[in-house]
């Protein structure tokens, strides 16, 4: 019998870093949830993100929550990532009841220019932490990408909490 309690979407988001500033993005008006506000890019797990590959063991696949993330850098922004790091995670439930977890990561920028894909995302900015207060972000950004900035100048992240 399976328990739904244990059913949960898995999404994975990257704060991009390039020339000390962070990529943020505004998601489209149509969108279901935090429409036109601003965020950072990523997305949904999917099967596909690692039934499509080899196995690295018998049983396992590594790396599956990297390889979904560079695929949804680059289909929504047209960037590549590399040097993906652990920021901080969440846990939500949307208006349609589905529980999310979703993991927050910081990586650097490695090449391309932005192209939006735009059922996801109508504008972006390269910003300072200082010049993110200046946008409509969803709730908790700003502080994922306090952390990231605090850990790049070498200091220790706590966990997530509200400024």
């Amino acid at each position: 019998m399976e328990n739904n309690e244990y059913l949960h979407e898995v999404a994975i988001t990257a704060i991009i870093i390039k020339d000390e500033k962070y990529l943020i993005t505004r998601r489209s008006p149509s969108k279901k949830k935090f429409p036109g506000m601003w965020t950072v890019p990523g997305g949904r797990m999917e099967k596909s993100d690692y039934l499509k590959i080899p196995k690295d063991t018998n049983h396992h696949w590594y790396n599956v929550l990297e390889k979904t993330l560079r695929r949804e850098v680059k289909e929504e922004t047209a960037l590549d990532i590399d040097n993906i790091w652990y920021v901080t995670s969440l846990a939500m439930i949307g208006k349609d009841g589905v529980p999310s977890l979703i993991i927050s990561c910081a990586a650097d920028y490695t090449g391309g220019e932005v192209k939006l894909q735009e059922e996801e995302c109508d504008e972006f900015a390269w910003v300072s932490l200082e010049e993110s207060k200046n946008y409509d972000l969803i709730e908790g950004i700003y502080e994922e990408l306090a952390m990231t900035e605090k850990k790049i100048k070498g200091e220790k992240i706590d966990e997530w909490k509200k400024t």
